[in-house]
């Protein structure tokens, strides 16, 4: 087979992939000698041309299949796995050769280099097998999105990252950031999947309590044009002079957590918004929330605070199961809860809700000076309600800050604030989102964390021009207790898996892949409780939680 039918070939199975790529690849240079071909025992091995000239074999002249294989010992069953640089492609052939590896990423750099290496091996296996793909010539951002879309902590094992050492020292300039992308990319995920684990059963089971109530839900709430928005960092007690001076300028956005500090001050806010799926939440509002202040709440939200206000809004956040709801039952306004705390979603809302100029206060991101929250929040009611004279309330407190094992200290010029991966998280997704926003955003300074974003653009972006429109609910495609046993159906006749966990869904037609997502938050917390139990096993498991859960409602609102 000559250079230009292989090529050829190799492009036709790639397409199947990633058509963008393969027209790519098809102006692509392969004449710039990025790789010579030494003469090996099994064949020709690449070696990577550096800017200096030297050639650098990638694999053993010997035996690269074994060498391949030697390296690939300690993988584990299931894992995700990530290969720096693709070569002739035996560390990918090993890896695929396991019936037990998930999936495999390759990222490879330079288009020209990678359609010589097409010319010159048969990747058309590779290429066919559902569980790989390749990033060519990827930014940071494009590597961390894809994982974090293709990565399912439930389902799969972990991940491991096997670098081809002699392509990635030698281009150390696009492997090194690429590198950096992967590991930022597990820290959203181990924090993500720590959520999860944590909720994921809660979640399920709020949500399909809240159906009934989200059925009966009415009323439009109309856009606004300036919003603030109050989170419950300690130096919330320093604005709220300046927000008593604005207050009539602004719709004021309270999350739950600075609702009594600003009704104590007496400023009721004209919305609060919670995401918050613990039934301890509810210590927000006792004796807080007057009837009339209009409560937005994510579909996982407890059920029982839809009993405290006259006016409340479901809004469908990231849970897969409100993205099922929304398409199959009765269309919810999507809020971005993505930022995993209550000031992003705040943010969000106030941008979906068509505010031009947003204030923040409140939002610390960090224990200034060590103090936890505003001094009102329900945390330190909590603490004095459970104090005993062995255990005082400042006993509560001090563990509830120094049991954070990434606790540090960060002095500032006037004074310093403690933070931890945790908060640090928080805020960066939250200056992410500001900058996307399209907003004019003015900061009120505190004395935590200072944060970081553009404080004024030209306008609206085409995405807030877009969301700036009434909030409210759809009408409902059918009853809650009609969507709740379709649903039900759904998840039993949803099959078992037989073999590889990606080979499985993709198998799966769209109605149930749709269904098995809605699963795997849930899934993520029995696995926590389980670590030993394979896929099938945990599938199964989660299947039986759900369909109980559904019972358990459906029999609730049948007497």
């Amino acid at each position: 087979m000559d250079r230009r039918e292989l090529f050829d070939r190799n492009l036709l199975a790639l397409s199947r992939i990633d058509t963008a790529l393969r027209a790519r690849l098809s102006t692509a240079d392969t004449t710039l000698g990025r790789y010579r071909f030494v003469e090996g025992v099994m064949g020709d091995v690449p070696a990577w041309v550096d800017s200096g000239g030297a050639a650098h074999t990638l694999h053993s002249l010997v035996s690269p299949e074994r060498e391949a294989d030697r390296l690939l010992s300690t993988l584990k069953d299931g894992e995700y796995v990530i290969i720096m640089g693709l070569g002739a492609g035996y560390m990918a052939e090993a890896v695929l050769a396991r019936a037990d590896a998930a999936r495999l990423l390759v990222i490879e750099y330079d288009i020209n280099g990678f359609a010589e290496l097409l010319c010159h091996y048969d990747y058309t296996k590779l290429f066919d097998d559902p569980r790989f793909f390749i990033l060519v010539d990827p930014k940071p951002p494009e590597i961390e999105s894809y994982i974090l879309k293709s990565f399912q902590p439930a389902l799969h094992n972990g991940i491991r990252t096997l670098p081809l050492r002699a392509r990635t020292v030698h281009d150390e300039a696009h492997f090194g950031p690429a590198a950096d992308a992967v590991k930022s990319a597990l820290e959203r995920i181990s924090a993500d999947y720590s959520t999860q684990a944590m909720f994921g059963k809660r979640w399920f089971s709020n949500i399909v309590r809240n159906l009934f109530a989200a059925e009966k839900q009415r009323g439009v709430f109309p856009p606004v044009k300036k919003a603030a928005i109050c989170a419950a960092g300690p130096s919330l007690d320093l604005q709220l002079d300046a927000i008593a001076k604005e207050r009539k300028s602004f719709f004021l956005i309270a999350t739950d957590t600075a609702l009594s500090t600003l009704l104590e001050a007496g400023l009721p806010p004209d919305a609060v918004i919670s995401i918050d799926c613990q039934h301890i939440s509810y210590y927000h509002f006792i004796g807080h929330l007057p009837s009339d202040i209009p409560l937005f709440l994510d579909l996982s939200s407890p059920p029982l605070l839809t009993s405290l206000a006259k006016n409340f809004f479901f809004f469908s956040g990231g849970h897969p199961l409100s993205a099922y709801i929304t398409r199959f039952f009765r269309p919810f306004p999507e809020i971005d809860t993505s930022g995993a705390n209550v000031t992003f979603a705040a943010l969000s809302l106030a941008a979906r809700m068509g505010a031009q100029n947003i204030s923040v206060y409140g939002a610390d991101f960090s224990y200034p000076k060590g103090k936890l929250y505003t001094r009102p929040a329900y945390l330190y009611s909590y603490f004095r309600r459970n104090q005993n004279r062995f255990y005082p309330a400042e006993n509560f407190a001090a563990s509830f800050l120094y049991g954070v094992k990434s606790l540090r200290r960060v002095e500032t010029a006037s004074s310093w604030y403690y933070e931890t991966r945790a908060l640090c998280s928080y805020r960066e997704r939250f200056e992410q989102k500001a900058a996307l926003t399209g907003v004019k955003l003015n900061i009120s300074p505190g004395e935590g964390a200072p944060i970081f974003t553009e404080t004024e653009t030209a306008g609206l972006n085409a995405q807030t021009n877009a969301l700036a429109r009434l909030f409210a609910a759809g009408k409902s495609l059918c009853g809650a207790k009609e969507f709740l046993s379709f649903y039900g159906e759904n998840i039993e006749e949803l099959p078992l898996p037989e073999e590889n966990i990606t080979c499985y869904q993709r198998k799966l037609p769209e109605t149930q892949r749709l269904v098995f997502t809605t699963l795997l938050p849930a899934a993520a917390a029995l696995k926590h409780r389980g670590a030993n139990r394979g896929v099938k096993d945990l599938l199964s498991a989660v299947k039986e939680f759900c369909l109980t859960e559904i019972s358990r409602v459906l029999n609730a609102h049948h007497r």
